[in-house]
């Protein structure tokens, strides 16, 4: 799928109007639902594909899933390019391992933060914070979509790089 068909049908499959609240705690009349494009093999494939073929992953050890919208992509981006990934919970399980991360050994490794749409960048900043408490080497981060309301700046505060496969506009233009 070319990158202006994938935008679009990403557009399509997400966007809607209303009234939302969002993770930061704003209201947005408008919204992209991505468990509708996390959900359809087809758009997770080329989301998949597009990532690999305009992004280095050869610097990371390993994709570190957000949860829960993370998952879906960094498995895709996984399977699609051999690297491993960890699963990164929102807070630590208070039982069994009571593991932030899920997967390999984090301390020492490079991991690239994977997410799915971005708009102020907090919970990135807050598990990135919880993974390099554990050791772990962070300095950039991938999202499906950066609804441009602050997140990279944000992020670049707390070291962390973002690159979004598209962003608000550019879903917006198509």
């Amino acid at each position: 799928m070319k990158r202006e068909e994938l935008c679009k049908s990403v557009y399509d499959a997400a966007y809607i109007t209303g009234e939302f609240l969002l993770r930061s705690g704003k209201i947005s009349n408008e919204y992209f639902d991505k468990y509708q494009f996390e959900g359809r093999p087809e758009l997770l494939a080329a989301i998949a594909d597009e990532f690999a073929a305009h992004y280095d992953f050869s610097k990371y050890d390993a994709l570190a899933a957000l949860e829960m919208g993370g998952i879906p992509i960094a498995t895709a981006i996984s399977l699609r390019t051999g690297i491993p990934m960890v699963l990164v919970r929102k807070k630590a399980k208070e039982y069994g391992t009571c593991k932030i991360a899920e997967g390999m050994n984090i301390a020492g490794n490079k991991l690239l933060i994977v997410e799915d749409v971005v708009t102020s960048g907090g919970q990135i900043i807050i598990s990135v914070g919880e993974l390099r408490n554990r050791g772990a080497i962070v300095e950039d981060a991938i999202c499906v979509i950066d609804r441009e309301q602050g997140g990279p700046e944000a992020l670049a505060e707390a070291g962390i790089s973002l690159t979004p496969l598209f962003t608000m506009t550019e879903l917006k233009n198509f």
